[in-house]
């Protein structure tokens, strides 16, 4: 029996950005969307922590750095972003060259603390060691960091997401996302490209043991217990 192919998945999502890049705003971005919610929030945070300056890691087109540039244009802003086509595409909408920037969130060539606030929107689920990234996000902040992506346990129907969290509790979840997916650790959709398994609260006791605080929100309708039941979640960390 022939073998499908392997691929290299950081690559794979390269390509991807790279063939959606022109319609990546219409099938990504919506302008009451979670994300931009989340961006709501993070920046009402702006001055109760005396932001100055933030990194965006993984920002895409620009869309949350556009909106910090018009509505705080006294704070220094950098996004970070691998895909060569997603930065023509923000700097087509304004961003400069030195403002949406190369880089790897898992290796983030900042030095300790160099921005006041680190975020992400929707990038880490992409990511392959998204833990590696978040250590490196509060490595580089100063005073916060900010998060807005997936819960896949509080994601599906009551049942989906019991099945998935009880197996979660058990410490199966890695048995189960492998079998899943064929033993790859990565799903591949026409929609969103290369995406791993992945909730904001797979690092929260890393977030927890570098804040002094740590804050989660949901950005979808949810129940009470964000965990079992919010498919979205923005997380603020305060150092």
């Amino acid at each position: 029996m022939a073998q499908s192919p392997t691929i290299d998945p950081v690559s794979a999502q390269l390509a991807y950005y790279a063939a959606t890049a022109a319609r990546y705003d219409e099938m990504h971005v919506g302008e009451n969307d979670e994300h931009y919610f989340a961006l709501a929030i993070m920046m009402s945070f702006f001055e109760f922590l005396d932001i100055r300056s933030i990194l965006d890691v993984g920002a895409g087109t620009g869309r949350a750095l556009i909106d910090i540039k018009q509505k705080y244009p006294s704070i220094r802003f950098v996004g970070v972003e691998p895909s060569s086509e997603l930065r023509s595409q923000g700097q087509l909408k304004g961003l400069s060259p030195s403002e949406l920037v190369d880089g790897d969130a898992q290796q983030l060539a900042y030095k300790d603390g160099e921005f006041d606030m680190v975020c992400e929107f929707g990038a880490l689920h992409h990511i392959p060691s998204p833990r590696r990234a978040v250590s490196e996000m509060l490595r580089v902040a100063k005073k916060a960091i900010f998060i807005s992506d997936t819960n896949n346990f509080g994601q599906g129907s009551l049942a989906a997401r019991s099945i998935k969290q009880t197996i979660n509790i058990l410490g199966l979840w890695p048995v189960a996302n492998f079998l899943k997916t064929g033993g790859k650790g990565y799903s591949v959709t026409e929609g969103d490209g290369v995406s791993y398994s992945y909730s904001v609260f797979d690092q929260y006791q890393i977030i927890k043991h570098a804040c002094k605080s740590v804050h989660a929100m949901n950005t979808l309708d949810a129940g009470p217990n964000l965990y079992r039941s919010a498919a979205h979640i923005a997380l603020l960390g305060i150092k």
